[in-house]
């Protein structure tokens, strides 16, 4: 829901970012690599209780996914297979991971954050299905959020810039996580069904 309005804001700060480290040892699927395995470490200190380090750790991790587009494209690599299939695949990992850390670190009922791996299960599983056969059919979802990237988008309600905030606040406000994953698991939930009747229209 956000995404268009936030890439709007940061793409000028990210392209300038981008520029600084265009430098032959920084590469798009290297700042990808580095994404992943912040994120990675977020979910680590967010399983360990240390909350103030998975923020962090996790926002750095976003920092270095949304890095990677700008100085693709800077290069004259973005859009390529390889470079979409790495940075959804670190994507997903991170996030699945993130939800998992939490859980484990505040302790207590497992059922909302099951909940909420569910709906980013079914979410992701729409994505990409949309993805590839819109592609394959010459169709196109929202050009406005694809921004030039390797994957047809469908708009949803929760989107990449409420997730991270989502999983921000989970790490500032830990004895909230279990409301906070209930409400969140709705969101995705809603976003899900949303691409689903979206996506069955556009590809009809």
């Amino acid at each position: 829901m956000l995404d268009v309005r936030a890439r709007a804001a940061l793409s000028g700060p990210l392209d300038r970012a981008a520029a600084m480290l265009d430098r032959p040892a920084v590469t798009p699927h290297r700042l990808t690599a580095l994404g992943m395995l912040t994120g990675l470490a977020s979910a680590g200190s967010a399983a360990a209780g240390w909350w103030s380090a998975a923020a962090v750790l996790w926002l750095l991790s976003r920092l270095a996914d949304g890095l990677d587009g700008p100085l693709a494209r800077r290069r004259g690599t973005a859009g390529s297979g390889a470079g979409g299939f790495l940075d959804i695949s670190a994507d997903f990992l991170v996030y699945g991971a993130f939800v998992v850390g939490v859980a484990v670190g505040v302790g207590g009922p497992a059922l909302p954050f099951l909940l909420v791996l569910l709906a980013y299960y079914v979410n992701g599983t729409v994505f990409l299905a949309f993805s590839s056969i819109a592609e394959r059919t010459g169709r196109r979802g929202d050009g406005r959020r694809s921004g030039g990237r390797s994957l047809n988008f469908l708009g949803g309600l929760a989107e990449g810039g409420e997730t991270i905030a989502v999983h921000t606040l989970w790490c500032l406000l830990p004895g909230f996580a279990h409301t906070i994953a209930w409400v969140w698991a709705a969101v995705v939930a809603v976003t899900a069904a949303h691409r689903v009747v979206t996506g069955y229209r556009q590809l009809r």
